[in-house]
């Protein structure tokens, strides 16, 4: 059983063999393209009209088939199928059963490389415009938890060992700058992805008196690709979104691990909510992180995408090979992935979970989280920070072999240790003091982490 002749096959003495068909085809996944292969169609019939190429009346004729074409996929009319091999030959016939011969011009001046490049670029331009959007949304939701949140205090961590305390808002807006550099990088980043391709052909341009400039501007691109060969084979604007889609999954998943961890019986930092929880079908007591633990998990497969794609190109001489057509379900897949995991981190921040304030306020009193600020307390009182440091060190080793912390020794324990100490060391040790003073551009200091609230208002505003 062979298929049935293709428009570009009379080349052939016969059609594809149907299971070569199967795996030949696009049109299950490269469908999601067709509005804007009927919008980048638009403006190419546009062009062929403008230019005499085709006549006012055969472009308005061209036009109005493929607006027909938008409506009757948008009603659930239009629905081709793996005869039709790719999304671009399903619109051609679908136009030429409509209006007749004028919808076999449609193709004059151009080749389905470029015609391809173009609909990915469209539909790439508004996914990163709504990732951008939802970035936003998710920053919003961090700074409304830190302007709550200022003067809460948590361990932080170095190595996953407590380190020194800090303010919950200043970790939030740790979040919020990672976050801020991939809106940033996203927007840089469509600079090169709204370059149109259109009108470059199979690969070497056209005979006819095309003009690019005009359905670049009909398509709001900002400016055309220069050399024909590079506009058909390049996929560095798809390889350098799957790049910085990969960071932003890092980001969300570097999130999700510590949720998890806070959320667990061991640091019980946080509590999850009904509404973002699991259960275990035979553990009646559990409640599990289900949303972090799937965006951690699917930051796997965003970063597989990125591979495969540079996997793809590595190799590829110019110009177009059959190879890019597997750009396509990276992108899509990359795509609905970061879209969904920002989509349910924002819920689970916003409505999923709640800090527990009672065990954050004793978490920071119960370790030696505070020795930096002895040393540095002897440091301001003109002990070398080095010797300080050292003299610190021994401090922490005897509480440790007497079970006591740093606040459990009298003063005369400390005088003994070094004449400088006085009883303001009770004051400078203590958690709201350690974090108020580190009042350095940046740092965790409630004022620095108020004025950074107020700056991160400003960039999303």
């Amino acid at each position: 059983m062979t298929t049935q002749q293709k428009t570009w096959s009379q080349r052939f003495e016969s059609a594809l063999h149907p299971a070569i068909a199967r795996f030949n085809a696009s049109i299950g996944f490269d469908i999601e393209l067709i509005e804007y292969d009927l919008t980048g169609s638009v403006a190419h019939a546009k062009m062929l009209a403008k230019t005499g190429i085709i006549s006012a009346a055969e472009g308005e004729q061209l036009v109005n088939g493929l607006e027909q074409i938008r409506r009757e996929y948008r009603q659930g009319l239009f629905v081709p199928g793996v005869d039709a091999e790719d999304v671009h030959f399903a619109v051609e016939k679908r136009l030429t059963d409509i209006v007749g011969d004028a919808g076999k011009k449609l193709h004059t001046a151009r080749s389905r490389n470029d015609q391809a490049g173009t609909d990915t670029r469209l539909y790439l331009r508004d996914r990163i415009a709504e990732i951008r959007e939802q970035l936003r949304e998710f920053q919003g939701v961090l700074l409304d938890i830190a302007d709550r949140n200022v003067e809460t205090l948590i361990p932080g961590y170095t190595h996953l060992q407590r380190a020194q305390p800090i303010s919950l808002a200043h970790y939030l807006l740790a979040y919020f700058e990672m976050t801020d550099r991939d809106w940033e990088r996203l927007g840089d980043i469509c600079k090169r992805v709204n370059v149109s391709p259109l009108g470059c052909g199979a690969l070497a341009g056209t005979t006819f008196p095309i003009d690019r400039h005009y359905t670049a501007e009909l398509l709001q691109f900002d400016k055309v690709y220069a050399n024909s060969l590079d506009g058909v084979s390049d996929r560095d604007f798809a390889i350098e979104f799957l790049a910085a889609a990969s960071l932003i999954m890092v980001h969300l998943s570097r999130l999700s691990e510590e949720m998890i961890l806070w959320s667990s019986h061991e640091f019980g930092f946080i509590t999850l909510k009904d509404s973002c929880a699991t259960g275990s079908s035979i553990m009646p007591q559990k409640k599990n992180p289900d949303v972090p633990e799937l965006v951690r998990g699917k930051a796997g497969r965003v970063f597989g995408n990125l591979q495969a794609l540079l996997v793809v190109v590595k190799g590829l001489p110019l110009a177009y090979n059959k190879d890019l057509q597997e750009d396509k379900e990276a992108l899509f897949d990359t795509v609905r992935t970061v879209q969904g995991c920002l989509e349910a981190m924002t819920i689970l921040l916003r409505e999923g979970i709640a800090f527990n304030g009672d065990r954050l306020a004793a978490a920071v009193t119960e370790d030696f989280s505070n020795a930096t600020d002895v040393a540095d307390y002897l440091a301001a009182k003109g002990v070398p920070f080095r010797e300080a440091y050292n003299l610190v060190g021994k401090v922490v080793k005897t509480c440790l072999s007497g079970g006591k912390l740093l606040k459990d020794l009298t003063l005369e324990e400390w005088k003994d240790l070094h004449p400088a100490f006085e009883t303001d060391i009770y004051s400078a040790i203590a958690p709201q003091q350690v974090v108020a003073a580190r009042n350095s551009y940046g740092g965790t200091g409630f004022e620095q982490v108020r004025k950074s609230l107020i700056a991160a208002r400003d960039r999303i505003a």
